[in-house]
């Protein structure tokens, strides 16, 4: 199967290693992304380039990588941490590290949220969808913060209705570099696929309707600022998105602001689940969650008063 990109501004001067790790359809390591380009796999404007080679800007990089059906692969066990905030009979919640899939997909079917969760829990033997056993909902690779899981077939459905008819809060804290005009406010952008660009989304019309709601906590010097946000819509990239639309992405986000990469030590996107608040599926009671910052974020946000 082959994919194609076209180089935008977001990835001028990036090495074509790095940014086809990032993009990857099937999130290959970065060793095979470079095994990849050293046999010709991997193109920039039908040209074999090295790995090291610098982007430009509308440069075509194709990719040429094996369809992987993860349904023929067993998905084993694996003993990987997870930060419990709230456990009962009938859910889980994690307080999920950056860096980590929530679900096998595409060629990624081990070291995942659910591989840990097949280690340290027998309900996982409890659904017939192996992929996603107790998944309610997900969160970006490098997204960290609150992930509630069912713990059986039937909870599932009673907080995926929650999800979908939009009883559910979801707070985010995310720290953004550009200046923001008004302190407090709601974007309400479309937002689908990038028609040139498959592994990004964007605000496109008569897409569906996405809403954000966010509130400046803090602006520091160099126009950095720490955001509160709920989102009302729970579109795939929804908040990177429509914070790159009014100007200032969140720092650290390879995808749709990687210059910032680095910057005050962020090394992924700074963006946090923090808070959520549900009915709980049992019981029926109003519950709310909230999820410790990770030390990475903090130390970015200690940065950012020095």
């Amino acid at each position: 199967m082959k994919e194609e990109f076209i180089v935008s501004n977001d990835f001028l001067n990036q090495r074509l290693d790095k940014f086809c790790t990032e993009i990857s359809p099937s999130s290959y390591s970065r060793a095979s992304i470079q095994e990849a380009i050293k046999l010709g796999k991997i193109l920039v404007n039908n040209q074999i380039k090295k790995q090291n080679y610098k982007l430009k800007k509308n440069d075509v990089v194709s990719f040429e990588y094996e369809k992987n059906d993860t349904t023929e692969k067993e998905i084993l066990p694996e003993n990987i941490n997870l930060d419990v905030i709230y456990e009962d009979d009938s859910i889980l919640a994690i307080n999920k590290d950056p860096g980590i899939i929530v679900h096998p997909a595409g060629n990624v079917w081990k070291g995942t949220i659910v591989n840990s969760l097949k280690y340290n829990y027998d309900f996982t033997d409890d659904f017939d969808d192996e992929k996603r056993p107790g998944i309610v909902h997900r969160l970006d690779k490098d997204t960290s913060g609150i992930l509630l899981i069912a713990k059986n077939p039937k909870v599932r459905e009673i907080l995926s209705k929650q999800f979908k008819d939009r009883v559910t809060d979801k707070y985010y804290l995310a720290i953004t570099k550009g200046k923001i005009k008004n302190s407090k406010g709601i974007i309400n952008k479309p937002i689908g696929r990038n028609p040139n660009q498959r592994h990004k989304m964007a605000i496109i019309g008569g897409a569906k309707e996405s809403v954000t709601k966010y509130k400046v906590l803090k602006s520091f010097k160099e126009n950095y600022n720490l955001l509160w946000l709920k989102i009302l819509t729970g579109r795939t990239h929804q908040i990177r998105v429509h914070m790159k639309y009014i100007k200032s992405p969140i720092i650290g986000d390879f995808v749709y602001n990687s210059k910032t990469v680095g910057e005050k030590e962020a090394y992924r996107q700074m963006l946090h689940a923090a808070k959520i608040s549900f009915f709980h599926p049992i019981t029926n009671e109003r519950m709310t969650l909230i999820a410790p910052l990770k030390d990475d974020f903090k130390r970015v946000i200690n940065n950012l008063y020095k």
